[in-house]
């Protein structure tokens, strides 16, 4: 991928020509055109004004380095300390256990245990499915598949 287009897998590959919009997770709605078609896919252009180009490629930019370089997450959402840091957490193969909840936001929390689902791994915080996006020192950070609403977050991943 570049800020000028990217190549797509997908189970259907249109036709040159055919406008494609596209969800990419953390860079939102991408619009452009079908470039050319391959087995599996197919390559698309990016169209998008000088400024937007430049946003994509500081995302990219940082997508690609993060984990290298050891950056911290996009806080899109402020964090805080929940008043009832004890939460219930469903690992990958079914197991639940108590943990603490380091800090939390509309978008993923720091989970505070001993165990360490592997990166990429869905567990359930409280009612709320997260996916494991980083390693820490005392725990692992989440991502929630789905925002939550800020009035609501600390019953459904704390239990109030």
């Amino acid at each position: 991928m570049s800020p000028g287009g990217m190549a797509v897998i997908a189970p259907v590959g249109g036709k040159t020509g055919d406008r494609v919009i596209a969800y990419v997770d953390h860079l939102g709605r991408l619009e452009g055109q079908v470039a050319r078609t391959f087995e599996n896919g197919f390559a698309m252009t990016i169209a998008a004004t000088a400024r937007k180009r430049d946003k994509l490629a500081a995302q990219l930019t940082w997508l690609a380095n993060r984990n290298i370089l050891g950056l911290p997450e996009d806080r899109r959402h402020g964090r805080f300390a929940p008043r009832n840091p004890a939460a219930r957490l469903i690992m990958p193969n079914g197991v639940n256990l108590g943990c603490r909840i380091i800090d939390l936001s509309q978008s993923g929390a720091g989970v505070a245990t001993d165990e360490r689902p592997p990166i990429g791994a869905l567990v359930t915080l409280g009612k709320v499915q997260a996916r494991v996006v980083r390693h820490l020192e005392d725990g692992f950070a989440v991502e929630f598949t789905r925002l939550q609403h800020s009035d609501f977050i600390e019953e459904t991943v704390c239990g109030g």
